[in-house]
């Protein structure tokens, strides 16, 4: 079926549901009723596979799955001969190594000749090797955590969002060792046609990201501060300016980013705009 990409998606699981929600939001509709493995979109050509994340890396280096979404830290763990096509900016979180909290920590070099628990295990010794510190990595596959308490380790590292848990179970983080978000993988040997859909679908992922960091203001600008109010906007191209019914007034309307947001909306307001509205943007086509 080579007019068809096939993806392969996380079953179940926070991963899962904001893959889910980006791919809608691409306006590509599918039917992933409970408990179904398999879907075909109706309205783009591509069909899904829903997985254990840490099989897709190696789905998709055999060619089973086209693409797929995993996080960061699994396709860097599996190592798998794929390609990284596009971050995707949500799942975040930390690979992180932890101890008692009771412990007094001075340096990744505490860990020398100490034993680590993990489900990451290439990513750990990777880590520890660049920073020349000799450790024992016990890899398990489940409930890291309770690893010091058992005495199985004298530390622990493993994925850290809010650090909930690790207080839960009286460790401390020490050391972040990787970041991980969201990432789309590829199969290095896609058809041409297949291809053209991955770019397809690409420009939509794109055009979602672009308007979620992006917001449309209008304000109000006497028309002596225009070209002040011009002066301060960073965006995408020159601003639209309008004249309004009431004489001395211009309406402008721009795209801001929204890492900048209250930063400019203040330079704004000194320079005189009024009656600012700030308007969420669904896609945005650059």
């Amino acid at each position: 079926m080579d007019n068809t990409l096939r993806i392969a998606v996380q079953k179940k699981g926070r991963l899962s549901d904001d893959s889910l929600k980006l791919i809608k939001e691409c306006g590509i509709k599918f039917n992933n009723g409970a408990g179904k493995l398999k879907a075909n979109s109706t309205n783009f050509p591509m069909e899904f596979l829903f997985l254990r994340d840490d099989d897709i890396p190696g789905y998709v280096q055999d060619g089973i799955a086209d693409i797929g979404i995993v996080g960061g830290n699994e396709a860097e763990e599996k190592n798998k001969d794929v390609d990284t096509v596009k971050n995707l900016g949500f799942s975040k979180c930390r690979l992180s190594l932890a101890i008692d909290k009771n412990e007094t920590y001075n340096g990744v070099e505490d860990f020398e000749g100490r034993s680590l628990a993990t489900s990451y295990p290439k990513i750990l010794g990777d880590y520890l090797k660049s920073k020349n510190v000799n450790a024992e990595i016990n890899e398990i596959s489940g409930s890291v955590e309770i690893a010091p308490s058992i005495g199985l380790a004298y530390g622990i590292c493993d994925i850290v969002s809010s650090g909930s848990t690790l207080l839960s179970n009286g460790l401390k983080e020490v050391e972040v060792i990787y970041k991980s978000e969201a990432v789309l993988l590829a199969n290095k040997n896609l058809s041409a046609e297949k291809r053209e859909i991955l770019d397809r679908f690409i420009f939509r992922i794109e055009s979602v990201q672009a308007a979620k960091n992006n917001k449309y203001i209008l304000m109000n600008v006497p028309n002596e501060s225009v070209q002040q109010i011009i002066d301060i906007l960073p965006g995408m191209k020159s601003p639209t300016v309008m004249p309004l019914a009431d004489e001395g007034w211009s309406s402008v309307h721009t795209v801001i980013q929204e890492d900048d947001f209250w930063e400019i909306i203040e330079a704004l307001r000194g320079a005189g705009a009024e009656g600012i509205l700030v308007v969420p943007i669904e896609k945005m086509i650059l």
